[in-house]
């Protein structure tokens, strides 16, 4: 009875092996040798992060920025958006939505080894636990594209539901999940065979978003749209086993082990959070983490020390320790990034600084924040961003706490109160079904409000009013101390 005991007292005082999703192997000490990517849609570029100083050591520029990127010469590639990497570390996936390729780059020299082009509009990659495939969800259709990433080349398709999401494979690399953002539905793929094997409900059409545990015993789904996340189990029959409510803009979800125990973060972008849950057969909330302008993507060390956070309006990295739960960093990366990842050992040897360029332009950022105008949406608000390309600028709203699935007019107002002067409109924001929005626009932004504007400049704000009437304000620029 007292082995009995001391062994069980054992069991229960050794730290959880990190096994860094989505690998399940054992831990990899944060060190130089690691490397942290994001995936900057508006920069086109690939932000390259040393962890171990949380230094940024520069960019990949992969394309222009628009308006040259919009020029029929134009070879550059665009919209940079995704990421995955290959399990000896040595190989970076980047897909480009706009330009429907997959940049395949070297970690040890951040160079590209060369692109494959795929069908319309692809979404992410990841490679097989073996290393020997590329899965990529072209989400623009209905189809995963499967290239051999030695030959550079796709060697076949695996047909879907319209709108793949995103694919990610159980460790042990039998199963591969594949979630949807035009169909509710979630597919299980075989992956010796290529061969749907289940399909599940996903409670939404819009996931963008599939994790599996290390421990290949549950897959996580976020859904955008409805802000909430769904969990199944990673064994047949692959049951549905919980479902939480997370909150508006639901981006993306990602696992961490550690001695408190096995945890999933979640990054809520309509709130500038990441929530924890304590993983088991009831998720339970245990914190919630305030990081900045529309946190993204989201990917933990190799040792599950830390998770590091894209903010898509932020542009920057928050670095978070998984012990204390406290933000230990922010560094600055490209604009409106995407997807990020944590490569263990990335760099085997030297600097692994070669072929990296400044931010340059990337840097030239302006937040800005909208507050309700509308009795019947007190809780309404948005983060904006005002990106510089150049001789233009593109702005990103994320709005939440409106009408959901209504539409709104953006406008550049005069004022930023009553009477707001000439409207001009700029773009249009449509609510999802949790009453959250995106809208972007592109144009000479850089009249908008923001700090040490030059005196002589003709200042324009942002409101947002109902479609159908101008003069029912949603939401404006949040006003000084003493501003009217």
């Amino acid at each position: 009875m007292r082995t009995i005991f001391w062994f069980s007292l054992l069991c229960l005082s050794t730290p959880a092996i990190a096994q860094q999703a989505p690998w399940a192997r054992p831990d990899i000490a944060v060190s130089s040798h690691d490397r942290v990517y994001t995936a900057d849609q508006t920069s086109n570029t690939v932000s390259v992060i040393d962890p171990s100083a949380n230094k940024l050591l520069g960019v990949i520029k992969l394309g222009d920025p628009v308006p040259g990127a919009l020029s029929a010469l134009y070879i550059g590639q665009l919209l940079v958006h995704g990421l995955g990497y290959s399990p000896d570390s040595k190989t970076l996936a980047v897909v480009s939505v706009g330009s429907n390729s997959v940049t395949l780059i070297d970690t040890a020299t951040n160079k590209a080894k060369g692109v494959v082009y795929v069908g319309r509009s692809p979404h992410e990659a990841f490679f097989t636990p073996n290393g020997h495939e590329l899965w990529v969800t072209v989400r623009g259709e209905n189809y995963v594209s499967v290239i051999d990433p030695a030959q550079m080349k796709e060697t076949g398709r695996i047909e879907l539901a319209n709108g793949p999401g995103m694919t990610m494979f159980g460790p042990d690399g039998k199963y591969a999940f594949v979630c949807s953002s035009f169909t509710p539905e979630l597919a299980v793929i075989d992956v010796a065979s290529h061969k749907v094997v289940k399909r599940l409900a996903q409670l939404s059409p819009f996931s963008p978003n599939v994790a599996v545990t290390p421990e290949n015993d549950e897959v996580w789904i976020t859904l955008k749209d409805v802000g909430k996340v769904q969990i199944y189990s990673a064994k047949p029959p692959f049951a549905q086993k919980a479902v939480l409510g997370t909150g508006p803009i639901t981006n993306h979800v990602n696992f961490v082990n550690n001695r408190n125990g096995k945890f999933a973060y979640v990054t809520i972008g309509g709130a500038n959070e990441v929530k924890i849950f304590r993983r088991g057969e009831t998720p339970e909330l245990i914190a919630t983490i305030p990081v900045g302008e529309l946190p993204h993507g989201i990917w933990p060390s190799g040792d599950g020390s830390r998770v590091y956070v894209a903010l898509e309006n932020g542009e920057h990295c928050v670095a978070i320790d998984t012990i204390t739960n406290k933000v230990i960093a922010n560094i600055p990366i490209g604009q409106t990034t995407q997807a990020l990842v944590y490569v263990p050992n990335a760099v085997p040897n030297g600097a692994g600084s070669e072929n990296l360029i400044p931010l340059g332009n990337a840097a030239n950022t302006t937040r800005l924040h909208l507050t309700a105008s509308a009795p019947n949406l007190p809780e309404a608000e948005a983060s904006v961003a005002v990106n510089s390309l150049g001789l233009l600028d593109q702005i990103q709203i994320a709005a939440k706490g409106l009408t959901p699935q209504a539409m709104y007019q953006v406008y550049l107002a005069e004022s930023s109160h009553q009477p707001f002067g000439k409207l001009v409109p700029i773009a249009l924001l449509k609510t999802n079904p949790d009453g959250a929005g995106i809208a972007q626009a592109i144009g000479p932004l850089k009249t908008l409000a923001v700090e040490n504007a030059p005196a002589s400049t003709a200042q324009r704000f942002l409101i947002i009013t109902d479609i159908k009437d101008s003069s029912q304000v949603v939401l404006r620029e949040a006003q000084a101390a003493g501003s009217p």
